[in-house]
């Protein structure tokens, strides 16, 4: 999941802490998540979408687990949270996992990368008119707009005469950050406020993904598999790295900088993925991309109110 945990934090200093173990963990962050869309797409190559994803988040559950067990971090116990995780790991972890993975069968990786990007975005409009548990000022409201048109402008949908793959699998991207949105929203309301440290937050979230593909399995990852090298080390990658280190950096970088700051490893992922793409695969643009993702990256610095269009706005009702 290529988004700052939702797990609690300690209070965090009004400035970042220079510590350089974390910066280094926090530029790591940024370019596992970063190069996970490469991972996918080379992974494809040898195994299918369904098995991409039940690899990357069984190999993560796997990783959290050992890391649990050696910590010796206790699990919560309320069968409430645990329903609560399932939802998460279900909606947060295996739906996108597996939209990203189906999805670069028909779009290019660093597009896909540009896509994940969107997630804030989506986060906004969950929080705020589905699940109610955030209220936006004027600027921020301005920014779901931008945001949303900078969505279109990628789509190009001036470009398509009929119902395409490259179309699909790009809503198919899109389809996996309203998935991160609706996750992240669901987590806030009803799991942030209990007094569940970062390491087990992480592990029950990625290990009920990880039980939904299990359940899955005959479904999402039976088939054929041709591995390679280049294969295999993709899908340790996404998985013990990406999908379960990775986690545990990101907590903690949130602990020490705060969610604010944690967050802006959102601008540095697509930029990681687009970079990857274009010089490893050779993946080419179109005007619209970049132009769109400029757009999508005003919107999220608006809505997260980094930057504002007027001063003293009043709030509008969630």
């Amino acid at each position: 999941m290529n988004q700052s945990s939702a797990a609690p934090a300690r209070p965090a200093p009004a400035t970042p802490t220079r510590n350089p173990r974390i910066v280094l963990q926090f530029v790591a962050m940024g370019l596992v998540w970063g190069s996970s869309f490469l991972f996918m797409k080379v992974s494809l190559t040898g195994v299918g979408f369904g098995q991409v994803a039940w690899a990357r988040l069984v190999l993560g559950a796997l990783t959290l687990g050992i890391i649990v067990l050696v910590g010796r971090h206790r699990l919560p116990r309320e069968p409430i949270v645990w329903l609560h995780f399932l939802v998460v790991g279900a909606v947060g972890c295996a739906a996108p996992f597996l939209l990203f993975a189906w999805a670069e069968q028909y779009v290019s990786s660093s597009l896909a990368s540009i896509y994940n990007a969107v997630t804030p975005i989506m986060t906004a409009i969950m929080a705020t008119a589905v699940f109610r548990v955030e209220r936006l000022n004027s600027s921020q409201v301005t920014g779901i707009a931008i945001g949303i048109v900078g969505t279109v402008v990628i789509i190009g949908p001036w470009g398509y005469a009929a119902l395409s793959g490259d179309l699909v699998g790009q809503f198919a991207c899109l389809g996996s950050a309203v998935c991160y949105g609706i996750a992240l929203s669901y987590t806030r309301k009803f799991l942030s406020a209990r007094s569940i440290s970062g390491v087990p937050f992480a592990f029950m979230q990625v290990g009920m993904g990880a039980l939904v593909l299990l359940v899955l399995t005959p479904f999402v990852a039976l088939g054929p598999i041709i591995l390679s090298p280049q294969v295999v080390l993709c899908l340790l990658a996404l998985g013990a790295l990406g999908t379960g280190v990775v986690y545990v950096w990101n907590i903690n970088v949130l602990r020490s900088w705060g969610p604010t700051s944690a967050s802006t490893v959102t601008y540095i992922t697509p930029v990681v993925g687009v970079i990857l793409g274009v010089l490893i695969l050779g993946e080419t643009f179109t005007w619209n991309e970049p132009i769109g993702a400029l757009l999508v990256f005003l919107g999220i610095l608006l809505t997260q109110k980094r930057i504002r269009l007027w001063a003293g706005q009043p709030r509008l009702p969630a």
